[in-house]
């Protein structure tokens, strides 16, 4: 689901257990169901999509070669083919992703230099960018790093948040590109980050365990929870809103089960049996979530309603972060290939489409 930055890359070469084995109850997109799925390879380094209705197109940001490339690229994907329709070229790498759709403005994290960049989603033009942490990084200094973006479209906010030992979540005019706030003391690694905009509520996680909600009416923090106390490791990496039942999906890379949060008190209500997760998006349109699993090389289909993963997606190699498209009925999953530090991926990252279909 950010989403996806460094933090996430270096934190997933560290999760070495094998992928959980779903039960026979749950059954697999494979062969039947090839003719419902589309793979394409894009560009090197994908991390996070965004969608923009006006122009009826899929946007995908790719940070490139780690020794290579200085900056990015912007991929324009045709929604039905994956074709790429445009290349748009960053001197920042691009890694988070998101979209006010109203002002058809994309919004892009850019890690590496603590920025964020806003393009025109229609000309392809960039309409500016913002500095959030102007220190230089050296072997002691470590700015914070953007990760997870939100907007709200009725405020033009753009919400992001500050990895670091100490995080932030940075409060910016989506119109000017300047920093309206600075809402401190978030824990050590805010990673998720998802917005309920009529609630006038914003939720976070972080590698402190716990579950942060805020007010944006004040940039408030209202209360912080920790999730689980069991004596195991966590990392709650994303999060998603089911807004009109008070629900928060938040996935966790270091412990099986996706949790169930009530947003009113910030408990976790139930569990959802699945792999070690990183992305996560809840789909309205057919009360489904779906979730995807890099380690395990999948993507679960969940009934919201019954809690149960009724499909398993195979999605080899690492099944990254998640889109669908404004009707619902479509979902897009970035897939990055096996690289490390010492050795790059010799092959373009991918983007699958899933045409979801009839319900069970």
């Amino acid at each position: 689901m950010p989403s996806v930055n460094l933090f996430v890359a270096r934190h997933c070469r560290t999760l070495l257990a094998s992928a959980l084995v779903f039960s026979a109850t749950v059954t697999t997109f494979s062969a039947s169901a090839a003719e419902a799925m589309l793979r394409e390879p894009v560009g090197k380094g994908a991390y996070e999509m965004a969608f923009s209705p006006q122009e009826n197109a899929l946007y995908l940001a790719t940070s490139q070669s780690r020794s290579l490339d200085k900056g990015g690229v912007v991929y324009r994907l045709d929604p039905q083919t994956l074709a790429i329709t445009q290349i748009i070229h960053n001197d920042l790498k691009p890694f988070g992703a998101a979209i006010n759709t109203k002002t058809n403005t994309l919004y892009f994290g850019n890690t590496t230099n603590s920025a964020v960049t806003a393009i025109d989603a229609k000309s392809a033009q960039v309409k500016g960018r913002l500095v959030l942490d102007e220190r230089k990084r050296t072997e002691k200094e470590r700015p914070l790093a953007p990760r997870e973006l939100a907007v709200d479209e009725t405020t033009n906010t753009v919400y992001v948040s500050g990895l670091g030992k100490d995080s932030v979540l940075w409060v910016v005019d989506g119109e000017s590109l300047t920093l309206r706030n600075t809402i401190t003391g978030l824990g050590r690694a805010n990673t998720g980050l998802a917005l309920d905009s009529a609630a006038k509520r914003i939720y976070t996680s972080n590698g402190d365990g716990e579950f942060v909600t805020i007010d944006t009416a004040t940039d408030k923090v209202l209360s912080r929870n920790k999730l689980q106390d069991d004596g195991q490791e966590h990392m709650y990496l994303n999060i998603s809103l089911d807004s009109a039942n008070h629900r928060a999906f938040v996935t966790d890379s270091k412990a099986e089960n996706l949790l169930v949060v009530d947003t009113r008190s910030g408990k976790v209500t139930d569990k959802v049996a699945v792999p070690k997760s990183l992305a996560v998006l809840f789909n309205p349109a057919r009360n489904e979530v779906y979730v995807t699993h890099r380690e395990a090389g999948s993507v679960s289909i969940i009934d919201a309603k019954t809690l149960k993963a009724i499909k398993t997606i195979t999605a080899p190699t690492h099944p990254n972060s998640l889109a669908l498209s404004p009707d619902g009925q479509t979902l897009y999953v970035s897939v990055k290939q096996a690289s490390s530090r010492q050795q790059e991926a010799t092959s373009p990252d991918e983007v699958i489409r899933i045409a979801l279909g009839d319900k069970a």
